[in-house]
């Protein structure tokens, strides 16, 4: 009928999509850059010299934190976080060329996402129940099972053919609602994107220029990425909504409201664009636009390229944890079997050295040991929650943990970090960066959650 044609006429041009295929290097054939035999070479490393003493020394219990093989072998994950309806599904769509197909996110003006969905690749499109994936091993959201049930039917994954998923995986989550408590979401919403904030890549935080009011969820949002700066890029999208001085204005109030949650010298990457389909309107600086774009693509690639190398700086920062975690709890049992006489109560005596670890030395000595940071030790009050679960004689003595054939727990971890992992790490062509490792970089600070990115 004739109104069909007239709409049809008026459909807003498509943008050219040139330049995400040359700047991703998606139509490029290279021989993917064969990552299967160095990951071996990492996981090998972890059973042989990591597992055995996070294993002997209960080192999960301390962290919630266990690496699987899934984790081990996962691609980079991007995490697209913000308020709702800014634009996070439509970029995704946009950067995979989604739209118009079955399988492109809902969007709209009402808060259409309620799912976490994890977009991955696969030989065909299909979407997978959040149960299926959650019991799946061998991907990385096994450990999602914890979040319970109404969780899990909050989570679907979406397999797509395409070659940027090859190489990485995008979360997308349910906007912040401002005026909505967290109970009415049925699930523990804070946790859930805090698992997620933990094990990203790269994390967008995107906002509408329209809607800039900084709430209590986003709030509570930005206390959760502290320690991830790095890895933070904020987009201001829908940018060609506005005239040039509005967006002008629009930026500094932005900066303006998030100043007070980022504390850090360098603020994050912000990114002026609009990241969908359709050609930019009209009298606005296209120019700016697409080379604010390209430079968020460039930024994406050089993840994926750094995928490696973030990898073995992970592993090799939580093999320096579990030392020092195993380091503290023999010192704590060396200090209980130097206490304890025949007529003592070990009880009494355990609660003494627990309740006042430096009287007996014990982080101190810890410090005069080679290669620990005093910004590695952890925090002495997790130790006295350690051990009411685990009572000290559960545990044996670093030199009583070594065998014939297999040698010593304690010595296999050390040459792991001092030299297997570095080695792995000069195999993939960084030898000439020889302090890549350093504790500057690796950002072994107190907060064991944060995982190393290279910014």
């Amino acid at each position: 009928s004739p109104p069909e044609e007239v709409e049809d006429a008026s459909e807003p041009t498509k943008r050219d999509r040139s330049h995400l295929e040359n700047t991703l290097k998606l139509n490029e054939e290279k021989p993917a850059d064969d990552v299967s035999g160095v990951l071996q070479r990492l996981r090998k490393i972890y059973h042989s010299s990591i597992k055995p003493l996070e294993h002997s020394y209960r080192y999960n219990e301390l962290r919630q934190h266990e690496i699987t093989d899934g984790e081990i072998t996962s691609k980079p994950m991007v995490l697209f976080l913000g308020p709702w309806s800014v634009g996070k599904s439509s970029m995704i769509n946009y950067l995979l060329g989604l739209d118009n197909t079955p399988y492109q996110l809902y969007t709209g003006a009402e808060p259409t996402t309620s799912e976490f969905t994890v977009i991955m690749h696969g030989p065909k499109l299909k979407t997978i129940e959040g149960i299926v994936m959650a019991a799946d091993s061998a991907r990385s959201f096994s450990p999602l099972e914890k979040f319970g049930q109404n969780f899990l039917e909050k989570l679907i994954g979406i397999e797509v053919p395409h070659k940027l998923l090859e190489r990485v995986t995008f979360v997308d989550t349910p906007g912040i609602i401002e005026n909505r408590k967290q109970q009415e979401r049925g699930y523990p919403f804070n946790d859930v994107c805090q698992w997620f904030i933990d094990r990203a890549d790269l994390i967008f935080v995107v906002f509408d220029p329209t809607k800039l009011d900084v709430g209590l969820e986003l709030e509570m949002l930005f206390r959760q990425l502290k320690g991830r700066e790095s890895q933070i890029r904020i987009i201001l999208n829908k940018a060609d909504s506005l005239a040039t001085q509005e967006l002008m204005r629009v930026y500094g109030a932005l900066f303006w409201s998030l100043a007070p949650l980022i504390n850090v010298t360098e603020p994050p990457r912000v990114y002026v664009s609009s990241f969908w389909p359709h050609d930019y309107q009209p009298e606005t600086h296209r120019d700016l636009f697409l080379k604010e774009e390209i430079s968020l693509l460039e930024d994406l690639n050089q993840v994926i390229e750094n995928r490696m190398e973030n990898k073995i700086a992970f592993i090799r920062q939580h093999a320096i944890r579990v030392r020092i975690h195993a380091l503290l709890v023999d010192r704590y049992l060396q200090t209980y079997k130097d206490k304890m006489t025949f007529f003592s109560d070990g009880e009494l005596v355990f609660r003494d050295i627990v309740e006042d670890p430096d009287r007996f030395f014990i982080f101190k000595s810890i410090l005069a040991k080679t290669n620990v940071s005093k910004f590695d030790l952890p925090n002495r009050e997790a130790y006295k929650d350690f051990f009411g679960i685990n009572p000290i004689t559960s545990f044996k003595l670093l030199s009583q943990q070594c065998s014939y054939m297999g040698g010593c727990f304690l010595e296999k971890i050390e040459k792991a970090i001092t030299r297997e992992l570095p080695d792995l790490l000069g195999s993939i062509g960084l030898g000439k960066k020889p302090n890549v490792l350093s504790c500057d970089i690796t950002g072994c600070g107190e907060t064991p959650k944060n995982r190393y990115r290279k910014p």
